[in-house]
């Protein structure tokens, strides 16, 4: 097996590795990036619907979930998502803002991924595909890192940045090897679970729901203290859409979710103003103007929402409101890692430097993006934390070798 020497290895061709690479080189530092998949950034290829959510222009650590919410301070006030459209811009990659802030390419997220190779190239950073990790120690001089695969090789560095990523989607080869490596070296993880994925009910709900599977309404969808305002799309396995992938994060087992549909429309005004106009109407049908027409049959229908509008009383009408406005449901559970778009934990961020992603008690040992516990919204925020942990670690690392 051969041996080479490098600067700095990083472990993951993700969204946080290349830019740590591509800064960690910067100062002439020789950097090796490794993945064991078959072309990098496939996260980043398949997000977006092929487009690729690459930042949210109203970033801030308020849209992060951490057992210390101040962690994630520090990166996204140094490399904001302001500096990321400034890049992008630079390349000349035209992109468009959606709803909440949400920045997507105008044409293919691979041209993100073109743009972070072309920096790494630029940059002199060499990438090896089709590799795995076999093992890494701790040295004097740094880390001995065995890589297997097409091109088996022992690499000793200086520095050695894990960029790994979660559990999320495991058909692209998502594995915990982050969070092993981190506890090789004495690292705590916090609890992880599946995020961002849509979240699965018992039969005696599902046989409703797959009445309206394909059915989207506006809603304001709640659990605890926390809610969000967004579409929610009901399915044969339960709800999806990105109101309940947002809550997802914040659900746990037992707990119920609350459901206001439409909830900026006076429900009930809208009703007693149709029993004015055409009482003889149906109150599905009725509902069937304000809601989408095959939901509003469906309550109706599970509710005993029989007769005519113009029977109801405004009792009535406004126990009806009521409902659609505040119905609660207790998910049995999510689809799990295999459609979440995130995980939730991750290595703690108690032992590690806010400033560098740097791991306290291991001099070189850095960990950046998914596979620390800094968990974002839906909507770009954690393509936000991959490029600024990314060029938190990679500045640390060009400092210390520049």
């Amino acid at each position: 097996m051969s041996t080479a020497h490098f600067d700095t290895v990083v472990l993951g061709a993700g969204a946080a590795g290349m830019m740590c690479a591509i800064h960690a080189a910067a100062r002439g530092g020789r950097v090796l990036v490794v993945d064991h998949a078959k072309a990098p950034g496939e996260k980043i290829r398949i997000s977006g619907g092929g487009r690729c959510n690459f930042t949210n222009i109203g970033t801030s650590a308020r849209n992060f979930l951490s057992s210390n919410p101040h962690f994630a301070k520090s990166a996204l006030g140094r490399y904001t998502q302001h500096d990321f459209v400034a890049l992008v811009e630079k390349h000349g990659i035209a992109y468009h803002e959606k709803t909440l802030g949400q920045l997507f390419c105008d044409d293919s997220a691979k041209q993100i991924i073109t743009m972070l190779t072309g920096e790494m190239a630029q940059a002199g950073c060499e990438l090896r595909l089709g590799t795995t990790l076999e093992g890494v120690e701790q040295i004097d001089s740094g880390f001995a890192v065995r890589l297997g695969g097409d091109r088996a090789a022992e690499i000793l560095c200086r520095h050695f940045v894990v960029a790994c990523g979660g559990k999320s989607i495991p058909k692209m080869g998502a594995t915990g090897l982050g969070y092993q490596i981190a506890a090789q070296f004495g690292l705590a993880v916090t609890e992880t679970r599946p995020a961002l994925v849509p979240l699965t009910f018992g039969e005696d709900v599902l046989a409703g729901f797959r009445e309206i599977a394909g059915v989207a309404a506006d809603a304001r969808v709640s659990c605890g203290k926390t809610s969000f305002d967004e579409a929610l799309l009901f399915t044969h396995r339960g709800l999806s859409g990105p109101a309940i992938l947002q809550i997802s994060s914040y659900w746990r087992e037992t707990q119920p979710i609350r459901i206001a549909l439409l909830p900026e429309h006076d429900i009930f005004g809208s009703l007693r103003a149709s029993r004015q106009e055409n009482g003889r109407r149906s109150i599905a049908n009725t509902l069937g103007e304000i809601l989408p027409k095959r939901l509003a049959a469906h309550l109706a229908d599970a509710h005993g929402w029989a007769g005519p509008i113009g029977d109801a009383s405004d009792k009535r009408i406004a126990a009806i409101a009521s409902i659609v406005q505040g119905w609660e449901i207790l998910p049995s559970g999510s689809e799990g890692y295999r459609t979440a778009e995130v995980t939730l934990g991750g290595v703690d961020t108690a032992g590690m430097n806010s400033r560098t992603m740097e791991a306290r008690t291991v001099d070189g040992l850095y960990f950046i993006g998914e596979v620390v516990d800094v968990t974002g919204w839906l909507g770009g925020y954690n393509f936000q934390w991959a490029w600024s942990s990314g060029w938190a670690a990679g500045t640390a690392i060009a400092d210390r070798t520049g």
